[in-house]
């Protein structure tokens, strides 16, 4: 899922999955909607653009283009990041939500343990065109294994080491950094003059959990064993979380002030100058919002340990992100939501939104097109065949964001404030992380 996103408080979110799960959403006695308001549909659309009303200006005409094709109309609401998820809990908790919504990918097995979403079997994508026009490892995260997926995939993305060319050029730097080590040591040749190397977003608990999974993959650990329960403070782990929190603590090539950043601020950085790099998916169009131009930036795979290059394993960097197209089971145009999502995965919306996006489309002929040919695509679509590992398809995945993305938050609040971060305080953050799902 995107990074944008910071994850509900914990409590919240455990309260109303649970809620949730035990009744279902609503609609276990509507298993598959009605149609009893057949032209009109409500939509709940995650902040993708620079901001809300640029999202708006993107699918109005889209929208408008479906109603002219269905006569159905579409009520659109952009939700942001920061308040989709508890939006989405609160509708499965009460029954009461939108006909179609986009969820992060990475929330997909969770939401898919309510029961409110419907679930996507032969017949419902046989109504869209069928399975096989979407990548597999875009249907991987999608759902849990052995299950019928609980959404469609829309936007496809993976992280990939955004720099700041005129940067490297001014540090005599030739190249981006491929390993951790590089990265070190190139940023420290870049941290001066009150200029940093690398931003982050401390704050963000989403984010943080998408770089500590990666590294978990790259030190051969795992958040979850094979029986989906939670395994976080193994040494593997620990050194994970202490290795991306050095970067601020130890390696002093993140500025303490990223540790507040929850809402894309690295961007702006990244932007204007004050920061050469940042790992992100997807962020040509904020870059173009703060006024670099093409050519101003490269794009570059995510590092990966010494003396390896990114692939499987050890060598994951990137974990598979994304954006799904649910519906809620209790929908009351349950046919004009499949033409709906059919019409958003067609070849031409998926080219079109995913150009717009700076997204890869997850429609095969779609991700064919010359638009996803360029330099920053690639590296995207590479990452996401090659290199990228899908986060935890577990039911108690939101929670484990919220609980150990705060974990990290912590300690990149420790960082800043030059309190130690050492294996143990990592290790006592990721234990009570993991006392916090227990309970």
């Amino acid at each position: 899922m995107r990074s944008t996103r910071a994850a509900a408080a914990f409590a919240v979110t455990a309260s109303l999955l649970a809620a949730a799960t035990a009744c279902g959403g609503g609609t276990t006695d509507n298993e598959g909607g009605s149609n009893t308001a057949p032209k009109e549909l409500t939509y709940w659309a995650s902040n993708q653009g620079p901001d809300i009303a640029a999202d708006q200006a993107t699918l109005a005409p889209e929208l408008k283009k479906f109603e002219e094709q269905t006569g159905i109309k579409v009520k659109l609401e952009v939700v942001p990041w920061s308040d989709l998820l508890n939006r989405i809990l609160a509708a499965t908790a009460s029954g009461q939500g939108p006909d179609v919504l986009n969820i992060g990918n990475t929330w997909s097995s969770s939401l898919q343990a309510t029961g409110a979403l419907l679930p996507w079997n032969a017949e419902n994508f046989a109504a869209i065109g069928g399975k096989d026009r979407f990548v597999e490892s875009a249907l991987g995260s999608a759902g849990a294994a052995g299950k019928d997926p609980a959404a469609v995939p829309l936007y496809s993305m993976s992280y990939a080491l955004y720099y700041n060319k005129k940067m490297f050029r001014e540090a005599r730097i030739d190249k981006p950094p491929a390993t951790w080590d590089e990265m070190v040591t190139t940023g420290q040749k870049l941290s001066k003059d009150g200029k940093w190397a690398l931003g982050a977003e401390g704050s963000n608990l989403s984010n943080n959990i998408h770089q500590a999974f990666v590294l978990s993959q790259q030190h051969g650990a795992a958040f979850f064993d094979a029986a989906g329960k939670p395994t976080f403070d193994t040494p593997g782990n620990v050194e994970a979380v202490k290795q991306y929190v050095d970067l601020m603590a130890k390696d002093k090539i993140i500025a303490p002030g990223n540790a507040e950043y929850d809402k894309n601020q690295s961007l702006q950085d990244f932007a204007n100058g004050k920061t050469a790099m940042v790992l992100w998916q997807s962020a040509v169009s904020s870059f173009k919002a703060h006024g670099m131009k093409e050519g101003d930036w490269g794009v570059a795979p995510v590092p990966v340990p010494a003396g390896g290059a990114p692939g499987a394993g050890r060598n994951t960097n990137s974990m598979v992100a994304g954006i799904n197209l649910a519906v809620f089971k209790n929908t009351d145009n349950i046919d004009g939501a499949l033409k709906f999502v059919k019409f958003m995965t067609s070849d031409e919306e998926q080219t079109l939104l995913n150009k717009t996006y700076g997204s890869i489309p997850p429609v095969k002929a779609a991700q064919a097109d010359a638009a996803f040919a360029g330099e920053d695509a690639t590296v995207f679509r590479n990452a996401l065949s090659t290199s990228a590992a899908p986060l935890p398809q577990v039911p108690e995945e939101s929670q484990f964001e919220t609980a150990v993305g705060t974990a990290l938050k912590e300690l990149f609040s420790d960082a800043a404030a030059g309190r130690p971060v050492t294996t143990d305080s990592v290790k006592a953050k990721l234990t009570k992380a993991q006392q916090q799902m227990a309970n």
